[in-house]
């Protein structure tokens, strides 16, 4: 796979090329692109409709539709003048080289004049290089900090036009070690990390993370995505109490079954990404209960969308009754990319990209996931805005609308999110 710096190069020369002609990408009076004095605002979406993590952009057509819906009957009001909003949304395919391309398209062909998206290191950060070399705002969610910010060595990138919202490494770090204390286990963990960015940071950074909490990590080594026997790690997992990973959906299912059927019954397993999502838990049935997971959104989380009024309940009930789904936790990122866009350019007054990304290097927001503010946390890049999280575990229902619900049992840094149960080893 083509590192993101490299992707659609071609494409890229060849964009900024035409704003040298220009003086602004696909600018002109009647909307979409870069200049000032528009009416329309175009916002391009770049999600993960297909693939492996298409669990990730499961929630964003409901999104798309719902803020069509929403800015059709509610224009967005900059400088006292009301502005149609176009969004243009165009899958991934779960694939880097993929989502650099389409990104790429948003701004050639499309003339957008945001660009958001969502959905793991994978996605976001060929987006967010594409944005750079073309000078277009750049909005993303739904990755770490650490892996959407430092991408080449062990300094961060010296993004301009990228902005990016979510917790970092440090953040569930703590969170997991908080689940790991409260049930009894021998200090032993085995982490199961693959070679992708997500499993490069957590498996360079977890084991320093996490020294203070008494529990050791042995990492066997990063495995490639879409393996079909995990032999080796289990065998080297065997008698170890926790377990913790980063692994995409169905290698987590792969990997589960084979360790019920090899005998590895750890005492606690905190598993991101792959346990994010009812649909993955699902494929698991009964052996996934009580499996923990990091928890960045849930309905009973005391936060109201600043465009749609709706609160974090009432946006999950809207997503079940419109796809007779259970709600999944991207789906109020993906709706705070909206919120977050809209504020930006409110507070810009036009669509330069100039104007829109100096909006954003100060701008405050209270959003469906909490409150968000860039420029006010130097432990971060100043591109870098962090998000509440909290902890939970997913347990069978008795008869319930879900066969399993996602339990808050740690708040210890959302304290706002109700703790709704206490953690529980495995069965």
């Amino acid at each position: 796979m083509r590192t993101p710096r490299t992707i659609a190069a071609g494409a890229a020369a060849l964009t900024l090329a035409l704003a040298a002609c220009s003086g602004s990408i696909g600018g002109d009076d009647e909307g979409g692109g870069g200049g000032g004095g528009n009416t329309t605002l175009t916002i391009g979406f770049v999600s993960t409709d297909t693939g492996a993590l298409a669990p990730f952009g499961e929630a964003n057509a409901f999104v798309v539709d719902q803020m069509k819906a929403y800015f059709a009957d509610n224009p967005l009001e900059v400088g006292g003048e009301d502005w149609d909003v176009e969004i243009i949304s165009k899958d991934a395919q779960s694939d880097s080289t993929r989502a650099g391309e389409v990104a790429a398209d948003l701004i050639n062909s499309d003339g957008v004049d945001v660009i958001v998206s969502s959905g793991t290191p994978d996605i976001v950060d060929p987006v967010s290089e594409q944005c750079e070399a073309n000078s277009i705002p750049c909005i993303t969610t739904v990755a770490p900090w650490q892996p959407f910010a430092i991408r080449d060595g062990s300094a961060p990138a010296d993004l301009k036009y990228s902005y990016h919202f979510f917790w970092g490494l440090e953040d569930v770090a703590q969170v997991y070690a908080d689940i790991w204390s409260k049930v009894p286990n021998n200090g032993e963990a085995g982490g199961l990390f693959p070679n992708d960015p997500d499993g490069q940071a957590w498996s360079a950074n977890f084991p320093d993370l996490t020294a203070d909490s008494g529990v050791s990590i042995d990492n066997p080594g990063l495995y490639t995505n879409g393996t079909k026997d995990f032999s080796a790690q289990l065998s080297a997992y065997q008698g170890k109490d926790v377990l913790l990973g980063v692994p995409i959906p169905p290698d987590f299912t792969t990997f589960w079954k084979q360790a019920k059927q090899q005998g590895y019954s750890p005492k606690v397993a905190t598993i991101g990404k792959a346990l994010l999502f009812p649909s993955a838990v699902e494929a698991l049935g009964d052996i996934a209960d009580e499996l923990s997971t990091e928890v960045w959104w849930t309905p009973t989380a005391p936060y109201t969308s600043s465009l749609t009024g709706q609160s974090a309940q009432e946006l999950a009930d809207a997503y079940e009754e419109g796809t007779g789904q259970q709600w999944t936790q991207p789906l109020g990122f993906a709706h705070a990319l909206f919120e977050v866009t809209a504020a930006a350019v409110q507070k810009a007054g036009s669509t330069d990209p100039e104007d829109i990304t100096q909006a954003l290097s100060t701008l405050e927001v209270s959003t469906v996931v909490g409150d968000i503010a860039w420029g006010q946390d130097d432990s971060v890049p100043p591109y870098v805005a962090k998000t509440p999280l909290a902890g939970g575990q997913w347990r069978l229902t008795d008869g319930g609308d879900h066969p399993f619900d996602l339990v808050v049992v740690s708040n210890v840094l959302a304290p706002e999110v109700p703790v709704a149960g206490e953690v529980e080893p495995l069965p």
